[in-house]
């Protein structure tokens, strides 16, 4: 671990280096891809610096003891030595955690697709609530919102919805949302007082870019028509809606919420080609797609990852079995301690796996 380490503080000095000469500075694709460089390696700079700091102080204060004679110095010598040993096995693991290797997906946008599942309107009702969530943990990331598709059930739900999140890192954040996520609740139809359980699924993709993934436009049919639902003065008086179907897969695409069919269609672009890259990524991790596969399910009550508990105020990540206590908040998009924990699951377990392969 060392040595990989030590290659990398010496290619971080490197890029600084390169970054101060005109000619770099002047050359502004060959700038931005040293700056990215940069910022990739910055975190594990640091902490390996704070590491032979550290260190560094455990080799002082071994010293100190042996040749020290004075006994006040030497109980401070002591304190300093029992400082240093309880920060540096903390050090070395987030150094493992650093050097693990990075989602290339990571620092992506995300096309986030959400569907009702089982329980009618509520689970319409319910997957409404997901999309404000997920707005306002955007929000509150400064992360703009783009909906790409919606169709609405009448009472404020949706049966569907697509939507980007455009923003740095909204993939490495949001990736471990796909699923089903269960709701247990009061329905505000319910005259009885019964608590019903419905589902609503997440599909988590990221963004890609058309180099990506090889499309021949020969594969797509495009139908166009007139938009339902509210859109606003002009969106449903004119052709604007388009249907894509991508005739290979079969996938199909709807987007109906800009004016423009040009956008639309461009929109449709985007969801197929990010459909189409999980695809060629299932392909290529089998074992991973399986897991992914049965994460997404088909909406299905028995097929969950959470579940949102009004009546008892709790909100259950099934996978990693963590309880909060504070659905109120991470229903208005406090998902910050979830996702922390569900990123700090996923490190241990690929850290073990790392462990175990050594």
């Amino acid at each position: 671990m060392f040595d990989k380490l030590e290659d990398i503080l010496f290619r971080y000095e490197e890029v600084l280096k390169e970054l101060s000469e005109p000619e770099v500075l002047n050359d502004q694709p060959r700038y931005q891809r040293l700056m990215k460089e940069q910022a990739d390696l910055e975190p594990i700079v640091e902490k390996y610096k704070e590491y032979k700091t550290v260190k560094a102080g455990i080799e002082d204060s071994l010293a100190m003891l042996e040749e020290e004679t004075d006994e006040e110095l030497r109980e401070l010598a002591k304190e300093e030595l029992s400082d240093c040993r309880g920060q540096i096995e903390g050090i070395e693991n987030d150094l493992r955690i650093l050097l693990l290797p990075k989602d290339p997906n990571d620092d992506k946008n995300v096309i986030v697709e959400i569907r009702a599942g089982a329980g009618g309107d509520e689970a319409a009702l319910f997957a409404a609530d997901l999309y404000r969530m997920y707005s306002r943990f955007a929000e509150s990331n400064r992360w703009k919102i783009d909906t790409m598709n919606s169709n609405e059930n009448g009472i404020g739900g949706f049966k569907e919805i697509v939507f980007m999140i455009n923003g740095l890192g909204a993939y490495s954040k949001l990736k471990y949302e796909s699923g089903v996520h269960r709701v247990q609740r009061i329905p505000a139809t319910e005259s009885g007082g019964r608590i019903h359980t419905s589902t609503a699924t997440v599909a988590i993709m990221p963004e890609v870019e058309e180099v990506e993934v090889e499309l021949d436009m020969n594969d797509c049919k495009f139908d166009v028509f007139r938009a339902s639902g509210n859109g606003g003065q002009c969106v449903n008086t004119t052709d604007s809606a388009v249907r894509l179907t991508h005739i290979p897969t079969g996938i199909v695409i709807s987007c109906q919420d800009e004016k423009s069919q040009l956008k639309n269609k461009d929109k449709a672009l985007k969801v197929l080609r990010a459909r189409l890259y999980e695809l060629e990524r299932a392909k290529a991790h089998d074992a991973e797609a399986e897991a992914r596969r049965s994460q997404i399910g088909t909406g299905d009550r028995s097929e969950k990852i959470r579940t949102y508990n009004y009546p008892q105020g709790r909100v259950t990540d099934h996978r990693i079995k963590l309880t909060l206590h504070k659905l109120d908040s991470i229903i208005g998009g406090d998902l910050d301690e979830l996702l922390n924990s569900l990123i700090a699951a996923d490190q241990a377990a690929k850290l073990a796996n790392m462990n175990e392969n050594v």
